[in-house]
Formats: C-alpha cells, sequence, structure tokens
C-alpha cells in the first residue's frame, strides 16, 4: 500500500522510510539513542557549571578544602557516567529490540519489552544522576552543611531535565519499532499519553524552575554573604536556564504531537483530492496514534466504498448506481420517452458447438466490449446481457436530449465495429422508441432497473428481421423520425412488416452502408 511520502513514514527524514533495510534502521536507532544519552548528559552538565558558578553564587563550591572534588571527583564521574548511560542504554536496547534487529516477527514478550526501552533508559540516566546528587550533596555537604539545598536543587534540576530530554528524544528514535508493534496487531501498552508529555515538559520548563527561584529567595533571608545583587543574578540565571530547558522541552513535545498531526494532513488533503489509495504509518503510542488509526479505518471505508461503487456500477450501470445512491430506491417507476437498442447473435448455438466453452466466453466477452463501448460513448445504458443478446436503453435513467439519434448512430456504430473487432460473429440490431416505463422491478429484497414497454418488444423483434442482413441494423421509422436530420439522412425507409406480437404492422427502415 502506497504511503504519503517515503522521506516521512515516521514524521520525519531522519528516521528513514519503512521500506529500510533491517540492518540500516538497527544501525540508525542505535547511533540516534547514544547521540541522545550523550547529549542530555551535555546539557545536565552544562546546567549543573552555570547554575552553580552563576546562578547560585552562594555559598561557594570554590574552596580550598572542595579542590578534591571539584578537579578529580566531579570530572571522574561525568566521564563515568557517560560511558556507563551510553554502554547500559544501548545494551539493554539491543538486547530488547533483537527481534527488530533480526527482522523477525515480535511476540507478545517481545513488545512488552520493547514498549519498556523508554521508560528503562529514563531509569538508568535517573539512577546515574540520583548517585551523582546523594554522593555530592554528601561530599560537599561534609564540608559546609549549608552547601547541602544548593547541590540538592542544582543537580536534581539538571537530573530532571536530563531525564525529560531522554524520554522525548527516546520516544522519537523508537517510532520505527513502534511501528512494527502496531503492525503486528501490538496496539495495547501504549507508551505516554499526551497528558503525561505536557506535565513532563511543564515539570521541567516551569516547576522546578519556580522552586530554583524560591529557594534562591530563601538561600537570601538565610546567608548573610549573599546580598541583593547575587540574587537578582540568580534569578536571570534560573530564569535564562528555564527559558532554554523549557523551550526545548516544549518544542521536543510538540514535535511527537506535530508529526502525527501532519501526517493525518497530508493524508486528507490527498483524499480530498480524490486518492483513496492512502495508508498512513502509525507510529505514535499516544492518544494521536490512535487517530491514525482511526484515519486509516476512515479511508479504509473509503476504498471498500468505492470498490463496492465500482462492482455495483458494473452490474448495472453508472446512472443506475449513481441514481440509487443519490436517493433511497424504491420499487416501481415512471413513464417516459426512451429508445431501446437490442442485440443478438445470429448462430450462437453453432459457435458454441465448434468452439470449447472457454473459447466461447472468451469471443463472447470481445463481442459485448464493442457494445459497451459504443453504448457508454453515445451516453446509453448497458441494461440487460441476456445470454448472447444485450438490451441498451437510450434516456432513462438520465434523460437525453436526443435518445433516439443516440441509439440509432450506437446501432451502425456496432454495425461498423463487429466485422473487424469480432468476425467471427454476426448479430442482429434492432433500434425502438417511445413511451415505457423505466423503474426498479422485482421484490424490496432483490430488484433491478429496466425499461418495460413496447419499444422494447419493438426492438428485439427488429432484431430478428436483422438477422437476414446484420451489416444493416434496422429501426422503426417513428425513432428515424424522433431523431435529428443528421442521424436520420443515414438510414432509408423498406417496407412495413407485421413484427411477432404486435396488432399494427411496423414501418421498417434500415441503415444505409
Amino acid at each position: 500500500m502506497p504511503q504519503l511520502s517515503k522521506a516521512r513514514d515516521y514524521g520525519s527524514v531522519l528516521l528513514g522510510s519503512t521500506g529500510d533495510s533491517q540492518r540500516l534502521k538497527r544501525v540508525r536507532t542505535q547511533f540516534y539513542l547514544t547521540i541522545s544519552i550523550v547529549i542530555s548528559h551535555v546539557i545536565g552538565i552544562g546546567i549543573v557549571i552555570v547554575l552553580i558558578t552563576v546562578g547560585i553564587p552562594e555559598p561557594s563550591v570554590f574552596r580550598r578544602e572542595l579542590v578534591w572534588v571539584n578537579f578529580v571527583a566531579v570530572p571522574i564521574v561525568i566521564v563515568a557516567a557517560l560511558l556507563i548511560g551510553v554502554v547500559w542504554g544501548t545494551y539493554s536496547t539491543v538486547r530488547a529490540l533483537r527481534w527488530a534487529i533480526r527482522g523477525e516477527k515480535p511476540t507478545a514478550a517481545d513488545a512488552k519489552a520493547a514498549r519498556r526501552v523508554p521508560a528503562r533508559l529514563e531509569a538508568i540516566q535517573g539512577l546515574l544522576w540520583l548517585a551523582a546528587t546523594i554522593g555530592f550533596t554528601i561530599a560537599y555537604g561534609i564540608v559546609d552543611p549549608q552547601l547541602i539545598p544548593k547541590i540538592l536543587f542544582v543537580l536534581g534540576f539538571a537530573g530532571t531535565v536530563v531525564v525529560g530530554i531522554a524520554a522525548l528524544l527516546t520516544e522519537f528514535i523508537l517510532r520505527p519499532t513502534e511501528a512494527e508493534l502496531i503492525a503486528a496487531g501490538f496496539t495495547g501498552g501504549r507508551r505516554r499519553r499526551l497528558r503525561g508529555r505536557a506535565i513532563s515538559a511543564w515539570l521541567v520548563g516551569s516547576g522546578i524552575p519556580i522552586v530554583g527561584i524560591l529557594l534562591v529567595g530563601l538561600f537570601t533571608v538565610l546567608f548573610d554573604n549573599m546580598d541583593k545583587r547575587d540574587m537578582v543574578v540568580a534569578v536571570w540565571v534560573i530564569g535564562g536556564v528555564a527559558l532554554f530547558t523549557g523551550l526545548l522541552l516544549t518544542v521536543l513535545s510538540n514535535s511527537s504531537v506535530v508529526g502525527p498531526v501532519r501526517s493525518v494532513q497530508e493524508g486528507m488533503r490527498r483524499v480530498r483530492a480524490g486518492d483513496n489509495d492512502v495508508d498512513l504509518v502509525v507510529y505514535d503510542g499516544s492518544e494521536l496514534g490512535d487517530l491514525q488509526v482511526g484515519f486509516n479505518t476512515m479511508v479504509r471505508g473509503l476504498r471498500e466504498r468505492e470498490r463496492i461503487r465500482d462492482l455495483f456500477g458494473r452490474h448495472v450501470g453508472e446512472e443506475v448506481a449513481d441514481a440509487a445512491l443519490r436517493n433511497d430506491p424504491e420499487l416501481g417507476g415512471s413513464e417516459q420517452v426512451v429508445a431501446t437498442m437490442f442485440i443478438d447473435v445470429i448462430g450462437s448455438t453453432a459457435l458454441a458447438a465448434s468452439r470449447t466453452p472457454t473459447e466461447t466466453v472468451a469471443i463472447l466477452n470481445r463481442f459485448f466490449a464493442v457494445i459497451v463501448e459504443a453504448v457508454e460513448t453515445n451516453q446509453g445504458l448497458v441494461n440487460k446481457f441476456e445470454g448472447d443478446a444485450v438490451l441498451a436503453i437510450f434516456g432513462a435513467p438520465m434523460p437525453l436530449p436526443d435518445p433516439a439519434g443516440a441509439a440509432l448512430v450506437t446501432a451502425r456504430q456496432i454495425a461498423a465495429a463487429l466485422p473487424s473487432r469480432v468476425p467471427e460473429l454476426t448479430a442482429g440490431i434492432g433500434v425502438g422508441y417511445g413511451a415505457a416505463v423505466a423503474g426498479n422491478v422485482g421484490a424490496i429484497e432483490r430488484f433491478e432497473f429496466t425499461v418495460i414497454g413496447d419499444p422494447v418488444n419493438e426492438s428485439a423483434r427488429l432484431s430478428e428481421l436483422a438477422k437476414r442482413d446484420s451489416a444493416r441494423p434496422l429501426a422503426s421509422k417513428v425513432a428515424v423520425d424522433a431523431a435529428g436530420t443528421d442521424e436520420a439522412r443515414h438510414w432509408e425507409v423498406l417496407d412495413s412488416e407485421m413484427l411477432r406480437g404486435r396488432s399494427e404492422p411496423t414501418v421498417v427502415c434500415a441503415a444505409i452502408v
């Protein structure tokens, strides 16, 4: 099934397309996960440095007795945390996604493990920062207990930012994996709801910075060495950090919403343009994924409706199908002036006797194709296939300005085309014209559109007479007189015939060849 755009199957060109190989998907996923872990840690470390040195300068950590912590323990912990976070996170992710790496169909256990990957990575990063927060709070607190709230807040804030960024980036990176799980039928156990994403973005972008500003005010009151200038600088720095982290988290959170919404918008645009061959890749683990599923369900319904309409139109004709779809069809009909054309194969019994059933059907299908093409070209309706005969109607259910002329020109076109396109067959063609009842005939459970009246019988009897010379279709003089002069000049009067089943003679005309 064609997708919207292979460059944006997962909402971003960075994630590739559904047609990529499993190896490429694996390499891309591992690379992006590693980069996301490093970036989130670097951002967290940068926040710590800015807040400790400028944002909350007092009480200061730059003391002689803290040199070993600042210039030995901190670098070691930073490097160790990066290595452990990358190795541990990548290993656990690859282990949970082995089925995807091998190109296998996931099991229920695989789906459960894969959907735990974001939470596991969040837990790993969270544990690393929690350990650092506890360890450094103790280390700095031993030297100066007044440093405890400062270190606790700074590292706690930075760790929360790291976890928040890592969570959103991980969800983004694992979209192809989520898409494979949903495609495999594992639609339950969604990872994160939109409300949770919004709360996380607020917590990191607003909640914790506000707590930090409150703590700065408290430190100003508690510590004599922190003046108003330090407080103003601290508030500005914390506010600036909050602006950065809030914007970053908001952008990441919004991107998780914009991608699925844009895919649905693009799908709707194509559907409005008449293209129902659209199938979105469902990759989101929130309510937006339900939106994508709903869109696909809607489009499948439209495709099925179009398929049924197409089949319906093939069975009863496009005009009848359109009329039935516009209005609730009812039994009965109305009297209309129509032209009818009846075409009957000559020697069909001999044909069936000399050919295999398959060959006979193939020849008849070519014969019917010529008739359908000519009838539809002249805005008529092929009403019935009766064995090796065809009944066509002009002027119902859709009115025509000149139904008689349309039927007559169709008869001549068919007579001219059959010798070259279906040389195995000849047929008698008759055209009638007059008032008839057009409508639905049958029972309410099963009915069909047809025309009943004298023109139908007249055209059928004329087709029998036309078998004498299949090159010259026959028509009643009434039909020829009703046609426009441009068409009437192609016909000539022969004589009167007493057609079978009629009480009065019919003046017969033949096409001029």
